[in-house]
């Protein structure tokens, strides 16, 4: 039940945008095809403006439906200074998963943030061979090794930040939890003194970097995005130091390329430039999904009674076959249910280098598809093939899936046996669960609940 639930909120994770870069167009022998209707609108300008509008008043449905109403399921507009091709629907979401002539890249803003090198910027063979060594440490297999470490880190977070409180925000306690969380992965740090330090003050740079994400790129002087861009600096200052040390330490035999993520690719010879974008990427991708995923889930929980006490249930069950202080297991988890071509779509053409605007929602929030799709409701999930292809995609899926993915599925997991084993909670008073989106789904006042200790049951 707790694993349905979890599909359910994870369309949180979902990217909205992918771009088509510029590349070398193919020799072109059959009749040229029109653009897709629509409208570029003002020069750099175009529809930005009121696609953020519409993200931060949460009326990001209402706008893409108004786009599709007027020039259909294939259009054309401008975003971010950028050509943009829209496209909706389950063959517009394959097309762009499917295609070989589409990938990934970043807006300018984040691209300046943590660099041009990273697995959604790099084509073909270095895609494949980055993606390769990611999935190293991200599969499933691989994340077994983790279900330990991620329970010490959870029992530590709760006991230190919820126990004993009436109120809790949830938004910034998961920020702070998946934070820490990251560390283990990526980098393997332990809880001694240096590990803690650095914790400390990566999360501080980290936290000024990502605001740097979504502001317009002009570094000039007492500029928000100046001001952004230099923590950005810090902080792969400090990855670089880790990169050293663990560099030395694979030369002269003392570790593993299996012990995290960064001495694994060292082991695989990437430029040290290289492993530095990577790893910034994959910091911003473990953070704000996963911390806006688990505040969620707790958010529908906390509306849908019913779906609370299975989950409670479920995750009852597995408490009372543990003793108390035994960590949950892999085992347990297991019982918690640009173009570089120009292309072709729809009867258009699209040009190389404009962007492809996958919009997820026209399908997510289709009622033909999903009856009532505003309503949290984890049954509809448990059986995946009652679902039509293309149509629910919150990882992406093909050689675009989410890397992390398993990752993701693990410390929610983890995290949530522990807070509904030990809490019950309910909306605060003056809390009604509102949220924006900047981009990321945000909470009103970070989803402030009242916190009730379960007495009964396993303790920590």
């Amino acid at each position: 039940m707790l694993a349905a639930a979890v599909t359910i909120v994870a369309v949180v994770v979902a990217s909205l945008l992918m771009v088509l870069p510029a590349g070398r167009a193919r020799e072109k022998t059959k009749p040229r095809k029109p653009v897709p209707p629509g409208s570029f609108g003002l020069p750099f300008i175009g529809q930005t403006f009121r696609f953020l509008r519409a993200l931060r008043t949460n009326t990001g449905e209402e706008w893409l439906h108004r786009q599709t109403s007027t020039y259909g399921p294939v259009s054309r507009l401008s975003l971010f200074g950028c050509p943009t091709a829209m496209l909706a629907g389950a063959s517009g979401n394959k097309f762009i998963f499917a295609s070989s002539a589409v990938i990934n890249k970043k807006p300018e803003s984040m691209a300046r943030m943590i660099g041009r090198r990273t697995i959604r910027d790099v084509e073909r063979e270095d895609h494949r061979r980055i993606r390769a060594i990611m999935v190293q440490f991200l599969r499933p297999d691989a994340c077994k090794r983790y279900v330990a470490s991620f329970d010490d880190e959870v029992q530590r977070h709760l006991d230190a930040e919820w126990h004993g409180r009436g109120i809790v925000a949830v938004m910034p306690s998961m920020k702070d939890l998946t934070f820490d969380l990251m560390c283990t992965v990526i980098f393997a740090l332990g809880r001694d003194g240096g590990g803690n330090a650095f914790r400390k003050e990566l999360s501080m740079e980290f936290r000024q970097m990502v605001k740097g994400i979504t502001a317009v790129p002009l570094n000039l002087p007492f500029t928000s995005f100046s001001k952004c861009l230099a923590a950005s600096q810090r902080g792969r200052r400090m990855v670089s130091g880790v990169i050293q040390e663990r560099r030395a330490k694979l030369e002269q035999a003392q570790s593993s390329p299996t012990d995290d993520v960064i001495t694994q690719m060292i082991a695989e010879g990437l430029p040290e430039e290289e492993i530095i974008d990577n790893v910034m990427l994959l910091m911003i991708a473990a953070h704000d999904t996963s911390a806006s995923l688990l505040t969620f889930l707790i958010r529908h929980l906390d509306a849908n009674r019913d779906a609370y006490d299975k989950v409670v249930q479920e995750q009852e069950e597995i408490a009372r076959c543990k003793v108390p202080g035994e960590a949950l297991t892999w085992e347990d988890l297991g019982r918690m249910r640009q173009t570089i071509d120009y292309i072709e779509f729809g009867g258009y053409r699209i040009p190389k280098g404009w962007q492809a605007l996958q919009t997820t929602t026209t399908t997510q929030w289709d009622p033909t598809i999903f009856p009532d799709p505003g309503r949290f409701e984890p049954a509809r999930f448990e059986n995946p093939s009652a679902i039509p292809p293309y149509c629910f995609i919150p990882f992406g899926v093909g050689p675009h899936i989410c890397p992390g993915n398993e990752v993701a599925r693990v410390e929610t997991l983890v995290t949530m046996h522990y807070i509904v084993t030990r809490f019950r909670w309910r909306l605060a008073a003056g809390c009604d669960g509102s949220y924006t989106r900047s981009p990321h789904l945000s909470p009103s006042q970070g989803l402030l609940i009242d916190l009730e200790p379960i007495v009964q049951g396993r303790k920590a």
